[in-house]
């Protein structure tokens, strides 16, 4: 049952979290070309979906920050705006694509591995 907050009491806060996810995550390793007013560099990835990714990096990237993302693939490259929905400072952010077009969700589903 929710609280006021919203949050159930009897689910631990990382299942909360879990729910969030409108995609299923997989293990797909590759470097990542971000861009934001905060930070700019290349990180790797941990895991990716359709909805995001989470990305290794020491950069110091807040939460709500906005970056433009280019993701090589095996063939094609994918040109994203995402923002920053989890922050593990010096470890790495959790970022949530913007407006990924369904041509570019199409390819890379593709490379995600099943």
């Amino acid at each position: 049952m929710a609280d006021e907050s919203g949050s159930t009491n009897d689910v631990p806060i990382d299942s909360q979290r879990e729910e969030r996810r409108q995609h299923d995550r997989s293990r797909l390793l590759v470097e990542v070309f971000f861009d934001g007013k905060d930070a700019t560099g290349i990180a790797s990835t941990k895991d990716i979906s359709a909805g995001g990714l989470y990305m290794n990096t020491q950069a110091d990237i807040p939460e709500g920050a906005v970056l433009s993302l280019r993701i090589p693939l095996s063939q094609h490259q994918i040109v994203v705006d995402g923002e920053v929905v989890y922050a593990n400072p010096q470890r790495g952010v959790g970022v949530k694509f913007r407006n990924l077009s369904a041509a570019d969700a199409a390819l890379l589903t593709g490379e995600i591995p099943v």
